[in-house]
């Protein structure tokens, strides 16, 4: 993540008026004609046909944008960026609107891009809405941001969008708070097209992980704000290796249990906040870190 872009992004999402109230109705247009609804690429990495994607299609749908999904045939769950090397693939379209890709997400990002919008680049990708949180390390590896690193790779503005909290998941509260995330993302792009004049949804290369948290004990509650934050480098899960005796090894997962970081991701999840954060689609570090890198490695020679 750049980090020199996060103090500007802040400003354009969360000034007034507020993001977790409506949108003004006398919002000026963004990305161009505001009466032309948005040409969305929505992916996943729970496969096709998992609620979470057909529930943020039924609302962006009915928010008036036109949706394409194009997404992976079966769960690619911590595909993170991985992109297939094959000389084909299997694409199937078991109904309109929908194009299933036997491959990852970023492969069906990929595909989307060249082939369903090879004449005209959608003005957004949205990758979502994911069965639990990609806070912390769980981003590193998510499928689901995987798909919107993709698209930034290619120019494309991208969002994340994921409903849970660093607990034992249950699927009941998850998804009832997979509505109010899809309210919330649909507030958001509101708010971005607002601000986007004739411009891009976002800047250039920067792309967001949105996690909205899980409220109340049947999970329909409102988050109490959003913020935008960093990601928190707490590795979340650490896997256990059993030695079965055959040359097998039984794997465990386990939730680490860890401070979350002041301002990170993790923090704001728990705090029942919608964490915001800018990604990019490399990993260069902030221009601080790259000077003490130089400094430590001055001098040295092959």
């Amino acid at each position: 993540m750049r980090r020199t872009r996060v103090l500007p992004l802040a400003a354009l999402l969360l000034c007034t008026p507020a993001l977790t109230g409506t949108a003004s109705a006398g919002s000026a247009p963004g990305a161009g004609d505001a009466a032309r609804p948005l040409r969305i690429l929505l992916t996943n990495d729970d496969g096709y046909a998992a609620p979470g994607l057909r529930m943020l299609f039924q609302r962006l749908t009915a928010a008036g944008h036109e949706v394409t999904v194009v997404a992976p045939s079966t769960d690619q769950s911590g595909a993170g960026t991985r992109l297939t090397s094959g000389s084909s693939v299997r694409v199937e379209h078991p109904e309109p609107r929908v194009w299933a890709v036997d491959g990852t997400p970023g492969d069906s990002v990929s595909f989307g891009l060249a082939a369903v919008f090879r004449d005209r680049a959608p003005d957004l990708v949205v990758s979502g809405t994911n069965f639990g949180p990609n806070v912390a390390a769980l981003a590193t590896h998510s499928g689901t941001v995987g798909g919107a690193i993709a698209a930034l790779e290619r120019g494309v503005p991208a969002i994340a969008v994921s409903t849970g909290e660093l607990a034992v998941p249950v699927p009941e509260q998850i998804l009832n708070a997979m509505r109010p995330t899809n309210d919330f993302t649909v507030k958001l792009i509101d708010r971005l097209r607002a601000r986007a004049g004739n411009g891009r949804l976002l800047p250039a290369g920067v792309g967001l992980n949105v996690n909205h948290p899980v409220v109340g004990g049947d999970g329909r509650g409102t988050a109490r704000g959003a913020a935008v934050t960093s990601q928190d480098p707490q590795p979340v899960l650490a896997a256990t290796y059993t030695d079965a005796g055959d040359g097998t090894w039984k794997v465990g997962v386990a939730l680490v249990p860890a401070p979350n970081r002041r301002g990170g991701d993790a923090e704001a999840v728990t705090a029942d906040k919608v964490s915001i954060a800018p990604i990019s689609p490399d990993w260069n570090t902030g221009t601080a870190d790259a000077t003490r890198i130089a400094l430590l490695l001055a001098g040295l020679r092959p």
